[in-house]
């Protein structure tokens, strides 16, 4: 059931998306700035963490 539902959120936010994108295509490239601005924050949060682990946790 999890599985499920797990498809089923990533469809409604690629969907949401989307709709954003196609129905508002003057700010899109707004939009895809924001969803890669973020991606970006959580990979380098990742890499500080990994580092803080690395560290020893200090």
């Amino acid at each position: 059931m999890a599985v499920n539902a797990k498809k089923v959120a990533v469809f409604v936010v690629v969907g949401f998306a989307l709709y954003l994108i196609i129905t508002d295509p003057e700010r899109s490239t707004e939009y895809v700035g924001i969803g890669f601005e973020g991606v970006s924050d959580a990979a380098k949060a990742i890499g500080d963490f990994m580092t803080w682990v690395a560290d020893g946790g200090k």
